[in-house]
């Protein structure tokens, strides 16, 4: 018996609200994390295939020079995906779909949204059980395209991509990393709240490189290693040397040297005042009222926000 399979963009309503809105059904339970898929021979292989997911040099050289489109495009995805609820592993996936795709064609097609649009739900149903529906994703544009668009434009995506949709991001570093971070945790009992805090920290570390153009290009280890290393510093309850002791850790788990993650983390804290400040700059002047505490704030070190919409992107 012959069974048809379509990953087109054919998603059923679920759900109504008011009139005519869409809602999302809660999604189904997933599995829990299963250690023996964890350790230095996941992490090796994942280092074996990242490279293969990443845009080309010349892509990157032209996005470094004129990076307000991308950034424009990523930021819209970040927020689709906020509002839709999706998994923390969407965005980056659905930006590096983005960017790949760009790096083959290298121009934009007539509708920029719809593109993004489309890398959105064809990561929303690599990740998630209960996928993005193209009329969300329409809603979010403005119905500046339409589902048939979307339809469209997905199977561009996947041609010109050959179908190799499952990218390496620096989400698949990061549960890989943690666990070998507590074991570095200077004898104290690894609470459940202290991985929490920091996974939600590096989240939000991670979304603000995929933003960030000067990222663009990096290896996935590294920006997952650095995002996680400015969040251990971000939580300020570690001494100098034991933190050093866990750069070097994530240096060796990623084969990068210490200085090069080193260099990353401090560009991740850099970029990462730089929007705090820019976010508290807006939010003074649309109170009418100056911050008082701007240069005193340049001389600390920004401490990570816990949602990414605490970030001015």
């Amino acid at each position: 018996m012959s069974v048809l399979v379509s990953l087109w963009c054919e998603e059923e309503v679920r759900g109504q609200q008011g009139e005519g809105d869409q809602v999302r059904v809660q999604p189904q339970l997933r599995a829990p994390w299963d250690p023996s898929v964890s350790g230095k021979r996941v992490i090796q292989r994942l280092l074996q295939v990242e490279e293969r997911y990443l845009p080309s040099a010349l892509y990157v050289a032209l996005i470094q020079s004129e990076p307000e489109r991308r950034e424009e495009l990523a930021k819209w995805a970040m927020e689709v995906c906020c509002e839709c609820g999706c998994d923390e592993t969407v965005f980056p996936l659905s930006v590096s779909l983005l960017d790949r795709f760009l790096s083959a064609c290298l121009s934009l097609p007539v509708s920029p949204y719809c593109l993004a649009a489309a890398c959105i739900l064809i990561s929303s149903k690599l990740s998630e059980c209960d996928t993005v529906s193209a009329d969300s994703l329409c809603a979010a544009a403005e119905y500046s395209f339409l589902p048939s668009n979307i339809r469209e434009m997905e199977r561009l995506v996947l041609a010109t991509l050959r179908w190799d949709m499952a990218a390496v991001t620096p989400q698949d570093f990061l549960p890989h990393f943690l666990p070998r971070v507590g074991e570095q945790k200077d004898g104290e009992t690894n609470t459940e709240e202290y991985f929490s805090t920091l996974r939600r920290h590096s989240d939000t570390l991670v979304a603000m490189c995929v933003c960030d153009y000067r990222f663009l290009g990096a290896p996935p280890s590294l920006v997952a290693a650095a995002a996680l290393n400015s969040a251990l510093r971000g939580l300020g309850n570690k001494g100098p040397g034991h933190l050093g002791h866990m750069s070097a850790t994530l240096a060796e788990l990623c084969q990068t040297d210490l200085r090069v993650l080193q260099c990353y983390s401090d560009l991740i804290e850099a970029a990462l005042k730089q929007r705090l400040r820019g976010g508290l700059r807006d939010s003074a002047l649309e109170k009418g009222g100056e911050m008082e505490k701007g240069g005193e704030m340049e001389d600390e070190r920004a401490s990570t926000p816990t949602d990414m919409r605490e970030i001015d992107f």
